[in-house]
């Protein structure tokens, strides 16, 4: 007979939201390596430069691969051509469009306010309520009924992810955000944690980014050729592989309902190329812990924070191998997480008030 898994309720509008609130998940006071108030500071000091640096380097990468792309369009040389502009424009769109919503990528804040605008439209996501959508997450990571950026469920849904090497799964529903905002309307979910005062802006923006599309398509039309799409809008779904691939070594396969970033965050060894894409994203049990560390003092940090967390994964692969392990575990048996084990000189996990499940882990 079929093992039958009742999957919880991951809606912000369900029984499960509710249910966090009573246990004290909601908006609860998580675990903090305690790090000197003056190194702290040092750590958090903002630099126009670094971004700068990377920003000139990443518009000039799609510049060079955009007219190599334009090039060989026609030929065969146009598919790794165009894979590598894809990767360029989505994977860093993801990484800026996160740093730059936190307000840290730069100093100057109109800096960051442009890029994060640039990238949020690359990533095709609403820029104001995705700003809101990850405050939430960060308030309340990883806690079911709470935090709107699950990737997937447990046990997990493969359809989803499957459909998201190609970003066929988000990038529709995203679409059609846009069209409802521009219609002056908001999903129900997005009224939990939009304020209203921000809505007018959530409005104007989806029309302009819905004058961009129909700039697109009448190019598009005009040329007789997907080609225009082919550098703007479309890279958003064939570029989008690494930006799955790191998304998914983030969080899935740990705990839910947990306090302690230690427990439901992956931080993971990256090479220099990864590292220069992600943002030094794949140091992010730190940047969870502490979000306004900018992105290019997340390597320091982790020297900081090593004394009180578990070995950070040795590469992408490793984690990847533990994501998908843990997954396969999950299918049949949704309690199923991986955890770490501490180092002596760490503070003891914070499993929160409590658990809302047996859960089983394997060290």
């Amino acid at each position: 007979m079929a093992i039958v898994v009742q999957r919880r309720d991951y809606s912000l509008k369900g029984k499960e939201s509710k249910r966090a609130e009573e246990k004290g998940l909601a908006s609860a006071q998580w675990h903090a390596t305690a790090i000197p108030r003056a190194k702290m500071k040092e750590l958090m000091k903002r630099k126009d430069g670094p971004a700068i640096r990377d920003t000139i380097i990443w518009f000039g990468g799609l510049i060079v691969l955009g007219v190599l792309a334009y090039l060989s369009w026609g030929t065969w040389w146009a598919v790794p051509a165009f894979f590598l502009y894809g990767l360029l424009y989505a994977t860093p769109g993801d990484s800026r469009w996160h740093e730059c919503g936190h307000g840290t990528a730069f100093k100057t804040p109109w800096m960051n306010d442009v890029v994060y605008h640039i990238a949020s439209f690359f990533v095709l996501r609403s820029a104001t309520p995705w700003r809101w959508s990850h405050s939430r997450h960060h308030t309340d990571t990883i806690i079911v009924g709470r935090d709107p950026e699950i990737i997937t469920a447990r046990p997990p849904v493969w359809k989803i992810l499957y459909m998201q090497l190609f970003h066929l799964y988000g990038g529709p529903i995203e679409i059609k955000r846009f069209i409802l905002h521009t219609f002056g309307r908001l999903e129900e979910q997005e009224k939990d944690y939009i304020p209203e005062s921000e809505y007018a802006k959530v409005f104007r923006e989806a029309r302009i980014y819905m004058l961009v599309f129909l700039a697109v398509i009448a190019a598009c039309a005009f040329t007789g050729s997907i080609l225009p799409a082919m550098f703007i809008i479309l890279p958003s779904f064939y570029g989008g592989l690494l930006v799955l691939i790191f998304g998914i070594t983030q969080h899935l396969g740990l705990y839910e309902d947990v306090l302690d970033h230690r427990l439901n965050t992956r931080t993971i060894y990256m090479n220099r190329v990864f590292r220069f894409l992600y943002w030094n994203m794949n140091y992010h049990t730190e940047h969870h812990m502490f979000p306004m560390v900018p992105f290019h003092a997340l390597p320091k940090l982790h020297q900081e924070m090593k004394h009180d967390c578990p070995e950070a994964r040795p590469s992408l692969w490793a984690a990847l191998r533990e994501v998908v392990g843990a997954l396969r575990k999950q299918k049949q048996d949704p309690a199923y997480v991986v955890v770490k084990p501490l180092p002596v000189t760490a503070t003891p996990y914070r499993y929160g008030p409590e658990l809302n499940i047996e859960t089983r882990s394997e060290a």
